[in-house]
């Protein structure tokens, strides 16, 4: 249950990361028409798609273990429970269930990564084309923080998941399950709220008094 809505949780962020790309794409290239464009049937339509997905592919993966026999320790070598330490503490054989998370990791890398690089292709191209440099500079701000999320998410989990025989690599295992697990969802309302003008102030005056105070 644990590995279960561990695996729906990282999917469905996999793929929100690649609709926010989109969602960019719109801000930056056509800020006029956002509305018209992103209508309430599309946002529909690309939460939905992406978390249909998640549902049938967790599942899948959790129904391979279930199926695997555990006759030995029930210990596993990290503090949460991950698709490789579940199947390290398994007395069968698992190669069905590795390859099985190793095509769909991919799979969900792939698709994902690829509409990311093609959004921000089209993306970088507009603001290359903006005259004004306050404009450029702008643009980049507002993907910045989406930009910081994709590398810290997708970076742990091509070391994570992409890899077939990671259960052979328990420190690398260990690191990223703490970043995906504790310290990324910690840090995305930070990353996202950085560029929040409301925030900022509240930050500052909250240092300013702080600085008084003492």
């Amino acid at each position: 249950m644990q590995f279960f809505l561990a695996c729906i949780c990282a999917v469905a962020e996999t793929f929100m990361l690649a609709v926010m790309a989109c969602d960019q794409y719109v801000v930056v290239c056509n800020p006029l028409l956002f509305t018209v464009v992103m209508s309430q049937k599309l946002c529909v339509s690309l939460v939905a798609g992406p978390y249909t997905w998640d549902i049938i592919s967790s599942l899948t993966l959790t129904y391979f273990l279930l199926s695997l026999s555990f006759c030995g320790s029930n210990i596993i070598k990290n503090f949460v429970c991950e698709h490789s330490v579940i199947v390290s503490v398994s007395c069968s054989d698992a190669s069905i269930s590795q390859v099985l998370c190793f095509v769909i990791a991919i799979f969900n890398e792939v698709s994902s990564l690829g509409v990311i690089l093609t959004t921000y292709i089209f993306i970088f191209i507009a603001v290359i084309k903006m005259p004004s440099a306050v404009g450029r500079q702008k643009a980049f701000s507002t993907c910045a923080s989406h930009l910081t999320a994709i590398t810290i998410f997708h970076g742990t989990v091509l070391f994570l998941y992409c890899e077939p025989n990671s259960k052979n690599f328990w420190l690398v295992v260990k690191v990223g399950s703490v970043l995906y697990t504790v310290i990324i969802p910690m840090l995305n309302p930070l990353i996202y709220s950085l560029r929040n003008k409301g925030l900022k102030e509240s930050v500052r005056n909250l240092m300013n008094h702080s600085t008084q105070f003492c």
